[in-house]
């Protein structure tokens, strides 16, 4: 094989392995993050400053909001980070929870009523 094509290969296989590692790399979190219910009942919001996360039932219509924070450590093994429900009281519920650089967190929001719950893309700082 000559130098060239040697070269050519070399700069070929770098520039895929970069591609699969930034394909691979969860989205990192530089501002604050939201994802809605259909039908406008509810939503889970991550707030950057101070890592909170809020869970808001917007619609009174006789049943609440969960939110779930998932954890996804760098093995690849995923569990619940925590959990956040609102619904029956005034305003949203809150709880901070420290996410980090170590881990992949994604959020899922889910009405109590039945409807398919949404989910987040995977995030960290």
């Amino acid at each position: 094989m000559t130098k060239s094509k040697f070269s050519r290969m070399a700069m070929i296989g770098a520039a895929t392995a970069g591609l699969m590692v930034a394909l691979s790399s969860p989205a990192q979190a530089t501002s604050n993050k939201q994802i809605n219910l259909a039908n406008g009942r509810g939503y889970m919001k991550f707030i950057d400053d101070g890592d909170v996360f809020q869970v808001c039932d917007t619609k009174a219509d006789g049943h609440g909001v969960t939110g779930i924070l998932w954890v996804r450590n760098a093995s690849g093994l995923t569990s619940v980070a925590m959990s956040l429900d609102d619904g029956g009281d005034n305003g949203c519920d809150k709880k901070g929870y420290n996410i980090g650089q170590l881990a992949s967190y994604q959020m899922e929001v889910c009405w109590q009523g039945g409807e398919a719950c949404k989910f987040s893309e995977w995030f960290n700082e």
